[in-house]
């Protein structure tokens, strides 16, 4: 069986930019996923998985996920049956990371969700609908939210907009200062178009970043790279943060007031960097 891609499998998910969905459906796409630059895998119980073939989804995540992978898995909305079949399913299994349930609208849906994982295992809750976004400050805050992502689709279905980043930006902002409210990481929009092309991808990235969402679901393995790199310090903060810090190193002189905070900025995409392989590239 293949590892994990190192890199990724040791970055904090925390800090993951690229949030890979994998049809749980297909397990021959498992390992392909899980051996991608994606800093995170999610296997999909939820919307890839036909009615049908639900029962058999979740074994193949089973079976996956007790063999030596690990991966998040999208459960189902606790509205629907397969939320307790999902999370019944895996009780007790090793390589869950975390689960990411669809459709959250109320922050009690995180925590009882929780309640019914190990002790400890991270809920990212989905936001795909007006009630949610409405909610996003209570859902952030509650017991069991490790960061708050964004079903576009699905929210552009419920309230009728456009998928021009204006018409997005109230959901979008509102997610970015609920997730600092609640003390969690950056929030994770939603996916580029599957058939994106590279310019397509840079372009609604550069969209997220200026939001101050710090990750993104993918649909695509293709458009794994782009995103990550769209989401990443660029090549030229990378360098001005080097000579900063160099300079501090050397014993530069503290300037104005601004000092502080760049050093503090350089610092911070110097971890970035460093996190993400990024020094030497």
């Amino acid at each position: 069986m293949p590892l994990r891609n190192r890199r990724a499998a040791a970055l904090p998910a925390k800090l993951s930019r690229t949030w890979l969905l994998v049809n749980a459906a297909k397990p021959e796409d498992f390992a392909p996923g899980l051996a991608s630059e994606a800093d995170s895998v999610i296997f999909d119980l939820e919307a890839a998985v036909p009615e049908d073939k639900k029962d058999e989804a979740r074994q193949n995540v089973v079976e996956a996920l007790s063999g030596g992978m690990t991966a998040w898995v999208r459960i189902g909305a606790t509205s629907t049956d397969h939320w307790a079949r999902d999370l019944e399913a895996l009780q007790g299994v090793d390589g869950v990371r975390g689960v990411v349930l669809a459709e959250t609208e109320e922050p009690e849906q995180v925590t009882f969700t929780a309640m019914r994982l190990r002790a400890g295992t991270p809920v990212i809750a989905l936001l795909e609908s007006a009630l949610g976004i409405e909610n996003a400050t209570a859902v952030a805050k509650a017991p069991g939210t490790f960061r708050l992502a964004f079903g576009v689709n699905d929210f552009r279905k419920d309230v009728g907009v456009g998928e021009d980043p204006l018409a997005m930006a109230y959901a979008r902002s509102r997610m970015v200062i609920a997730s600092r409210v609640g003390r969690l990481p950056g929030a994770v929009d939603g996916p580029p178009g599957a058939g994106d092309d590279e310019e397509a991808v840079q372009e609604s990235s550069r969209v997220t970043n200026s939001m101050g969402m710090t990750g993104r679901l993918c649909l695509n393995r293709g458009q794994v790279e782009w995103i990550n790199r769209g989401l990443s310090p660029s090549e030229d903060e990378v360098r001005w943060a080097h000579g900063l810090l160099d300079e501090h190193a050397a014993g530069a002189t503290v300037g104005d007031g601004s000092y502080l905070p760049r050093l503090l900025r350089a610092q911070k995409i110097a971890d970035l960097a460093d996190s993400y392989g990024l020094w030497n590239a």
